[in-house]
């Protein structure tokens, strides 16, 4: 199928929509100081002969706000989860009781803090340069179909402004999670 004006602008918010998903997963599993399933839901267990992800093999909620449960589905799994846990290096240290293991975390310190603000910033940054790549994707795109004569010079300046506009507001969207993001963490 030949490409036009508006299946190119389809592709490139399709894209960025996707980048934006992308985005609020990482910033789903940085830990603002209360207990979330999703920081440890992609820890990868080795486990049945293969790798499983954590949230494949067991129940994980948030007991209160500074712990985490992990209930696995097969309790001779537990010795397995616990390992993946400690070698995931994310700052804590699995409690095994036998039937499931427990996370506590601790209240973050001013540096983490700081630490974690710069990840997030990292995040936002690394985002807006793949929503900028997807643009000029976009507009060479466009460009060749204008050089083929298969638009007209006008369509391909209005469809430069529209692909410019949806790149202004997932831009906008970005700035917005990670000061979303940053609040939470920065919240005593």
């Amino acid at each position: 199928m030949d490409e036009n004006k508006d299946s190119i602008i389809s592709d490139v918010q399709t894209r960025m929509k996707k980048s934006i998903a992308s985005l609020q997963d990482d910033l789903s599993s940085i830990r603002a100081g209360k207990a979330n399933p999703a920081i440890v839901s992609r820890v990868s267990v080795q486990s049945y002969g293969g790798h499983l992800l954590l949230h494949q093999m067991a129940n994980i909620f948030a007991q209160d706000n500074k712990t985490l449960v992990i209930e696995p589905w097969d309790k001779t799994t537990l010795k397995d989860i616990e390992k993946a846990l400690e070698k995931a290096n994310i700052g804590i240290n699995p409690v095994n009781d036998g039937a499931l293991i427990r996370i506590i975390f601790p209240p973050l310190t001013e540096e983490r803090r700081n630490d974690l603000v710069k990840l997030l910033s990292k995040f936002g940054e690394e985002t807006k340069v793949a929503i900028r790549n997807i643009r000029r994707d976009g507009n060479d795109k466009l460009k060749k179909l204008k050089k083929d004569k298969t638009i007209s010079e006008d369509e391909s300046k209005r469809a430069e402004q529209e692909i410019q506009k949806i790149t202004d507001q997932h831009i906008a969207m970005i700035d917005q999670e990670v000061k979303d993001k940053e609040t939470e963490i920065r919240e005593i």
